[in-house]
């Protein structure tokens, strides 16, 4: 727990389903696993359905349930406003929070288009004038495998970039019986594949080699275009009603790249590889090595040195469990591995440090604002047929 005394940060979150619950269980456990200099409170989370938002609240550990986002803000108690809404009202909420002198902590992808991504970098500026800050939710950032494969890249142990492969592989849509959900639905979604997962694997391609894509030629695909209405719906699954409707976004999209040092990139984001459940898939290949992770293993990181005498070089199976690894010290005895929700607690623990010593913490709207624009040149790029797009190289 925190230190008595320890000033409190309140945290208000719009929406409380899948996204929801990891962010709810980040700030609970935070402040029980790590020494933090802002005691997070759970104030209050917001939801359309009075029932369905009161017990989210009492389900998730939080003090009080509203169904308007607006007065989540108004309120006096919440410095923090945590977006986990679908990607139709991120711009919205998150420029009313900000202009209100709210911190914001907003899920990827950051907006539905560039246009309203151009808008949150905007406001986040404009409010970072006044010590106010803003992040978007690229969690998978915070692995501890990836934080080590970025810093062996920043170090120079693989040399030059030549290489990035990035995959980003489900099957929950494989079933052309599963119902339609708000991620099947482009008003709501921005995309499919593309910006769900797709945005998640350019990130961490950027993140791990520290460069930028600059231009991109993409193709994007949709294997079912209708689907059963939804009867009832939680998290990822749902339960089938009758009649259908449309699929008005991409199942799978596949898309390669040139990095700002001249590397190559490839994409790979679908939700119909069968057997295939959360692999992300990063290989990073440079001139004096690799690195590569997958995280349905995501304890581990592979590195190969290529200056191995060559009796003996391979890839060097690396357990990132030991207490020398980002995070790791504040958890278990070295060796016992982590899981998915581990890297939501450590967004939070990011983010409150930073808070705490007014820095700008990251990612950052800009940084989800280049992401943007790699997904739209994408789907500009499938929509022509195929085709180079370019793509500005700095932030914002």
């Amino acid at each position: 727990m925190s230190a008595p005394g320890t000033p409190t940060l309140g945290v208000g979150m719009v929406g409380y389903s899948f996204m929801g619950a990891a962010h709810s269980q980040a700030w609970r456990t935070a402040p029980r696993f790590f020494d933090l200099p802002l005691a997070p409170r759970m104030r209050v989370v917001a939801g359309r359905n009075a029932d369905s938002v009161r017990a989210a609240a009492e389900r998730l550990g939080w003090d009080e349930s509203v169904t308007s986002w607006q007065e989540l803000i108004a309120r006096d108690d919440v410095d923090l406003v945590d977006v986990c809404t679908p990607g139709d009202t991120h711009a919205e909420i998150a420029v009313a929070a900000l202009q209100a002198g709210k911190h914001v902590l907003c899920e990827k992808p950051l907006a539905n288009s560039v246009a309203e991504a151009e808008a949150m970098v905007a406001a986040a500026e404009r409010a970072a004038a006044n010590g106010v800050q803003a992040m978007v939710g690229f969690t998978y950032r915070r692995v501890p495998a990836i934080q080590l494969a970025r810093r062996l890249v920043a170090d120079g142990r693989i040399g030059q970039v030549r290489h990035v492969r990035a995959q980003y592989l489900q099957d929950w849509l494989a079933d052309p019986q599963a119902p339609l959900s708000w991620r099947l639905d482009k008003s709501k979604a921005g995309s499919g594949a593309l910006g769900d997962i797709g945005a998640h694997v350019v990130d961490l391609a950027q993140f791990i080699t520290g460069e930028q894509l600059v231009g991109v030629n993409g193709l994007l695909e949709t294997f079912v275009r209708e689907r059963p209405v939804p009867a009832s719906f939680s998290g990822l699954s749902g339960e089938a009603g009758e009649g259908t409707g449309p699929v008005t976004v991409d199942d799978a999209a596949l898309f390669y790249g040139r990095l700002s040092g001249g590397g190559l990139a490839s994409f790979e984001a679908t939700r119909f590889a069968a057997g295939r459940k959360n692999a992300i898939r990063v290989e990073v290949n440079g001139s004096k090595g690799s690195v590569a992770f997958d995280f349905e293993d995501m304890n581990l990181l592979h590195f190969y040195d290529a200056s191995d005498d060559a009796t003996t070089a391979g890839f060097r199976r690396i357990v990132v469990t030991e207490p020398e690894h980002p995070y790791i010290g504040s958890w278990w005895p070295a060796g016992h591995g982590l899981g998915y929700e581990h890297a939501f607690t450590h967004q939070v623990v990011d983010l409150v440090g930073d808070l705490a010593a007014g820095r700008a913490p990251t990612p950052s709207f800009a940084d989800g604002l280049v992401v943007q624009r790699v997904l739209d040149a994408v789907e500009r790029s499938s929509d022509a047929g195929g085709g180079w797009v370019d793509l500005p190289t700095a932030a914002g």
